[in-house]
């Protein structure tokens, strides 16, 4: 099998058109990549083994990106790696820089992922012991880590940003204990016994609540959502991603790196990346008003962390994430083993994959390229048509998960405290890292305790627990260190 035979038509055909379903899943909010995966499996029954694993990895990709598109057109992840892509990508949307913010977008969600897959080539069997050394205490002040984000997203509120985050770690208790099998905080409904699900709560927040903020201003209901006209200016996006390119290389290393520990995945790799650039940051303060940094973090993460997941589920046949956990039963459906004799056995293959996965970052562009333009149609649409759209689309979203009612009844919920909470400026995507961030805590923490007999020593002593802790709380002082540093620097000039 040469490169030039995935050209053919049996493969190319349905790659193509599984990349172009792949941008309609991630632009319409609450359709997954992973929903999009799961449709295409029982098709690829019937396909050439590299055409199904060339749809699933095109349709994967392009799903992640697109899910950018709403966040950035209409604030409104389209996936659930798209959250972060709101805090920059929207407000440069509305400074009449949309086309821009996407064009920089769709590069480095290509780059990004072409530097997972290389990850994948190159480090896999590095990569993956590494992982595996993670245990529930590791795993447990990972999503500390990803908490602490919540003090760098809080525009320079951290109490504030602390309060969204504990709400949301209390969002997540709700429903049955997975412990003891006893129901937390239902008040005797049997819809929250499977807990309040993030999709609808995610919709809410960000998608709902932009539509009650629209129809409270109502003197801006006729004018165009965002500003200016929408271009996509590629020779301009690159030179910002030249300009920027240690944003781009940090958060694509730490995309395939969170990647590869299974169970993570690309939302959390995005939320991860965002913070640890602003952090690093010269401007950290432009962060959440239009940052170019802040739109390169998160979309080269997501797209990296693709990459990774597939580090785990090829070496040693364990899932990075849902996607791939679909992906390995399709492998065995070609009677392929995921393991380290995958690489031995089925060398072809595995050649093959690679080289999917590759080309498919190529075609991303011109997927995504079609797929912004025709979204982008919405950037001419006044307020008093976008906010029908949204609403509609905040409806379908939250059903479309479930198939249930009461998720459109928790979008509308967290859509009013969303609303509230921006009323009273209380940033809301420290609430959502708590939502996604808090069952891991919690649960790692009481598997933790039960394998230590109670005791938090091994949370300590645990050399990568240990760097860790050392992570978290130079994250968290820094920011004081270098404040007291330049006063002092100051009072001696």
């Amino acid at each position: 099998m040469t490169i030039m035979d995935l050209f053919s038509p049996e493969i190319l055909i349905p790659w193509i058109l599984s990349m172009f379903l792949g941008v309609f899943v991630g632009g319409i909010p609450g359709l997954t990549a992973t929903m999009a995966v799961a449709l295409i499996a029982p098709i690829s029954y019937y396909m050439n083994p590299l055409a199904g694993f060339a749809m699933v990895l095109g349709v994967s990709f392009t799903s992640i990106f697109a899910g950018d598109i709403p966040a950035t057109l209409l604030k409104m992840p389209g996936t659930p790696s798209s959250g972060a892509a709101i805090l920059d990508g929207y407000e440069l949307a509305k400074q009449g820089k949309g086309g821009l913010a996407l064009t920089i977008d769709l590069i480095c969600s290509a780059l990004g992922g072409l530097v997972g897959v290389l990850a994948l080539i190159l480090l896999a069997p590095f990569l993956a012991n590494f992982a595996l050394k993670f245990t529930h205490y590791e795993y447990f002040w990972l999503g500390i880590f990803g908490l602490s984000i919540a003090a760098i997203l809080s525009k320079g509120n951290t109490i504030r940003g602390l309060i969204s985050a504990c709400l949301g770690l209390f969002i997540s208790t709700i429903g049955m204990d997975a412990t003891t099998g006893y129901p937390r905080f239902t008040f005797g409904s049997i819809e929250l016994l499977g807990g309040i699900e993030f999709i609808p709560a995610m919709i809410g927040l960000f998608g709902f609540s932009e539509v009650l903020n629209i129809v409270s201003s109502k003197s801006e209901l006729k004018h165009s959502g965002v500003k200016g006209k929408f271009k996509l200016p590629f020779k301009e996006a690159l030179t910002i991603i030249w300009k920027n390119k240690w944003t781009f290389i940090k958060s694509s290393v730490i995309g395939t790196f969170i990647g590869a520990l299974p169970g993570a995945g690309a939302d959390i790799a995005a939320w991860v990346s965002y913070g640890v650039a602003k952090n690093s940051s010269k401007e950290p303060e432009k962060f959440g008003t239009g940052s170019m940094e802040g739109v390169i973090a998160p979309t080269s993460a997501n797209n990296a962390a693709l990459g990774g997941t597939w580090i785990p589920a090829l070496v040693f046949g364990i899932p990075g994430d849902s996607i791939t956990a679909i992906v390995l039963g399709i492998m065995l459906m070609y009677n392929l083993q995921p393991g380290p004799l995958v690489f031995q056995n089925n060398p072809e293959i595995i050649k093959a994959l690679f080289s999917i996965a590759i080309i498919s970052q190529l075609f991303l562009i011109i997927v995504g390229y079609i797929g912004i333009k025709l979204f982008g149609i919405v950037l001419k649409l006044p307020q008093n048509i976008i906010a029908p759209i949204v609403t509609v689309f905040s409806f379908v979203g939250a059903y479309a998960i479930r198939n249930s009612v009461f998720d459109i009844v928790v979008m509308i919920i967290f859509g009013l405290i969303g609303y509230l909470l921006n009323k009273i400026n209380v940033p809301t995507p420290p609430m959502i890292l708590g939502i996604i961030l808090g069952p891991m805590v919690e649960n790692n923490l009481r598997i933790g305790l039960i394998k230590s007999n109670g005791s938090f020593l091994p949370f300590l002593a645990r050399p990568i627990s240990a760097i860790l802790v050392i992570i978290i709380v130079v994250l968290y002082s820094a920011p004081y260190i270098f404040k007291l540093f330049s006063n002092s620097k100051k009072s001696v000039n």
